[in-house]
């Protein structure tokens, strides 16, 4: 299948494909992570981010995950916080993979229409950008997303962790665009 043109297209097709892998873990391994606290959920995406940072600069991969499968778990880890701040934070899972796959969707669709408000706003801007500012940007709205819940979730004039995991999303699907781009 040859990869769309249109922004919209090709952003619908990696979110369809960011909730299909969702699917298939959360029939592998049920809705565990719904124990995970907002900080752990931040830290797991750290990691990920900061690994995809360091396979950049030394261009080694010792592990063998890929760059797309990082952002690909930076995507779907930060759509999961969303439905943490949204359903709160429970001692065991409670919920069927069915309904995951539905909370999270919804998620990845509000980051969507974001992304087509954003992307008007700023002409398409991303397209400019180098996968590795796209990882920066995703490291930085991480760390300010950490001082946020180090602040127990207070801000002065800031966006709150809410908007800083969209942005964290749309991030991730620029960088899976420009990577498929790459390989058309």
């Amino acid at each position: 299948m040859e990869f769309p043109k249109k922004t919209d297209d090709q952003y619908s097709l990696i979110a369809t494909e960011l909730l299909e892998l969702f699917g298939k873990k959360a029939k592998d391994y049920g809705t565990a992570w719904r124990i995970l606290r907002l900080p752990s959920l931040t830290d797991q995406i750290f990691i990920k981010a900061r690994r995809i940072r360091t396979l950049q600069e030394t261009k080694e991969n010792m592990v063998g995950d890929d760059i797309p499968g990082e952002l690909i778990g930076i995507a779907n880890y930060s759509a999961m916080a969303l439905v943490q701040i949204e359903q709160g934070v429970v001692e065991s899972p409670d919920m069927t993979a069915e309904k995951a796959i539905e909370l999270v969707s919804n998620q990845l669709n509000k980051a969507g229409d974001l992304m087509l408000k954003k992307n008007h706003d700023y002409g398409e801007a991303w397209r400019e950008m180098r996968i590795s500012s796209l990882v920066d940007l995703i490291l930085m709205k991480l760390l300010r997303i950490k001082e946020i819940e180090d602040n127990e979730g207070k801000t002065l004039v800031s966006e709150g962790v809410d908007a800083n995991y969209l942005d964290v999303i749309n991030y991730a699907i620029f960088a899976l665009i420009h990577i498929r781009e790459e390989k058309a």
